[in-house]
């Protein structure tokens, strides 16, 4: 039991360290450029830093994308008549196959764009890009003289290159949800992004939740009604019970979230995990009402309660695992994310294969030794035919896996 928490705390404390390893108030530019605000964009690795002057309607910007190969182009856009992709007035910058940087403009007409260099609704002037230590900074003054308000609408984006031109970028995840306003006026941005922020958070909280719930709390759990009834009858039952009650809720908590999520992305759908999700909660919901019509050990329908019940549980264990995938391929995190998981994974299984043999060892052993004594005194036979096939059975498990 302690083990899966300590796997729990290992991976929450990897998860706030890495949610609060970047911040750009913390950033200084090599060139010594200073901007009066910033902020942490909420997906894709990305940051925004600007001045603006409010007199002559210009906003200095530095957009800094990071975690990023040399092989990727980002854009930042303004978007003066909608909150959408098109109409937004792009900066685009990669570095290309000789080593040198492309920075230009270009203004998005459809969602078919292939990003072409053209010139913008806006006048945009000392524009430059870096990309040093796998982060593209994009710099730019803009003249905005054609908005009427200091809030617009901001888009940021990342995606493969082909050749020496950008691609299309994926159209799942965060790419789908890089927007949303901006406030040039120096102090409000924050204000205008609580709800992107909330949402990021929220996503990451329903990845942890479920990741901790159905891919490391329930197969641990497994393992506990597995090998624990051979050396502890019947403590390994509560035990296995408060444990996979205790990731019920955890993962119930986790599907309610994911629910909130869907309910506020409208448009965005990933069909096939929240399908997944809606079945797992199921049959996790189904497996722990069951419990309530447990047949006693020596009922004759036990047996076909135990096999439901054991058909249901690797079910639920399978279809986490294979929903959690899923989910990291949704959100994307940093590959550390992913490989902590796999490591567990690989690490319950080893601890699995340990116990499969230690238990065989005990349970061939035990036999043996009941065999000897049966030979020894014939009415042993019957007694202890009586005793594991028709009595309270607390001892039945002691001579099988």
């Amino acid at each position: 039991m302690s083990s899966g928490f300590l796997i729990s705390c290992v991976l929450f404390t990897l998860f706030v360290s890495s949610t609060h390893a970047q911040s750009c108030t913390k950033y200084n530019f090599t060139s010594n450029q200073m901007f009066t605000s910033c902020s942490d964009l909420p997906y894709l690795n990305s940051f925004l830093h600007w001045s603006y002057s409010p007199s002559t309607k210009t906003a200095k910007i530095a957009y800094r994308h990071t975690k990023l190969g040399s092989t990727r182009w980002v854009a930042w856009a303004i978007n003066p008549t909608s909150q959408g992709m098109v109409g937004s007035q792009a900066l685009v910058a990669y570095q290309k196959s000789d080593g040198n940087m492309r920075v230009y403009t270009s203004p998005v007409t459809s969602y078919q764009t292939q990003l072409q260099q053209g010139d913008l609704s806006f006048s945009v002037t000392d524009l430059s890009a870096t990309y040093l230590n796998n982060e593209i900074t994009i710099f730019a003054t803009l003249k905005l003289d054609n908005f009427n308000s200091t809030i617009v609408n901001q888009l940021w984006q990342e995606g493969p290159l082909s050749g020496d031109s950008p691609a299309m970028h994926e159209t799942s995840g965060a790419n789908t949800q890089s927007a949303g306003p901006l406030s040039l006026l120096s102090g409000q941005s924050r204000t205008t992004t609580t709800r992107a922020s909330s949402q990021f958070n929220k996503r990451n909280l329903h990845g942890l939740l479920n990741a901790v719930s159905w891919g490391i709390m329930m197969p641990i759990g497994i393992l506990f009604a597995r090998y624990l009834k051979v050396f502890s009858d019947p403590a390994w039952f509560y035990l296995h019970s408060i444990w996979q009650i205790t990731a019920y809720v955890i993962g119930v908590a986790g599907w309610v979230t994911g629910l909130q999520l869907g309910s506020e992305s409208r448009g965005i759908q990933f069909t096939a995990h929240r399908t997944i999700g809606i079945v797992l909660f199921s049959l996790a919901t189904l497996q722990a009402s069951a419990m309530l019509l447990r047949p006693k050990r020596d009922h004759k329908h036990r047996i076909y309660w135990n096999i439901y019940h054991r058909s249901v549980g690797y079910s639920i264990v399978v279809l986490g695992i294979i929903n959690i995938f899923k989910g990291l391929n949704i959100l994307k995190p940093e590959k550390k994310w992913e490989t902590a998981y796999i490591a567990t994974l690989v690490g319950l299984g080893i601890i699995a294969a340990f116990l499969e043999a230690i238990t065989w060892c005990v349970v061939i052993k035990r036999n043996k030794s009941a065999s000897s004594n049966v030979e020894k005194n014939p009415q042993g036979l019957h007694e202890a035919n009586w005793y594991n096939g028709h009595g309270n059975g607390t001892n039945r498990t002691h001579y099988r896996v």
